[in-house]
């Protein structure tokens, strides 16, 4: 919710002068992508640091140590292929900025077209809510070997309510669209997409 309001501050601001102020150019590039940074970055480093080091697991990796890591900093993805897992808090970060930031931009460059941006938003997000709750029970992350992530069901909540307001919005904004989505949304929906993929350990999925 955090990341959601945050990046949903940032295109407010944008879309604020473009449609109030009349400035076409916007929130200026460089401080939009300074505040992403910040914000995305601040998210990277709470989701480190509030990792649960009391599930901890053992990862082997080629080429180094047996080391002791969270589970909330275990990259999946075949486990890279397996060539390894993880290269310490600083590959995590890196990888979590990057979701954030990566995602909010990313939204926000599909959004043109009419009914563009919001429907595989709401794809992804049910995608995700699915993730979330399988990853959040002990059960069912044991059988599809998926990580487990305890109290990650929670988040199905949230995609549950983000995929809803997203089809909500999507009857307005087909075409002819009555509504438009702006910065505003496309930043905040990007950035919380990237988020939750970083909790629930499914990156590469939100790739594809």
């Amino acid at each position: 919710l955090s990341v959601l309001l945050a990046f949903g501050a940032i295109g407010f601001v944008d879309d604020y002068k473009k449609l109030v102020k009349k400035d076409s150019r916007g929130l200026i590039a460089r401080w939009k992508y300074f505040w992403q940074s910040v914000f995305g970055l601040g998210a990277a480093l709470f989701l480190w640091f509030t990792a649960d080091t009391s599930a901890a697991t053992t990862l082997y990796m080629p080429f180094f140590k047996t080391i002791q890591l969270p589970l909330a900093a275990h990259v999946t993805a075949a486990d890279w292929l397996t060539v390894g897992n993880l290269l310490g808090a600083g590959f995590f970060i890196a990888i979590a900025y990057f979701m954030i930031v990566g995602f909010s931009n990313a939204v926000n460059l599909t959004d043109g077209l009419d009914g563009l941006a919001i429907l595989p938003s709401v794809m992804v997000a049910a995608a995700l809510g699915v993730f979330a709750y399988l990853a959040g029970n002990a059960v069912f992350s044991g059988y599809l070997q998926i990580p487990a992530i305890p109290g990650a069901g929670e988040l199905a909540i949230f995609t549950g309510a983000l995929a809803g307001a997203g089809l909500g919005f999507l009857w307005f904004n087909t075409y002819p669209a009555m509504v438009f989505m702006g910065d505003i949304g496309a930043l905040a929906i990007g950035a919380a997409l990237g988020t939750i993929a970083v909790i629930v350990r499914q990156e590469i999925v939100l790739f594809i």
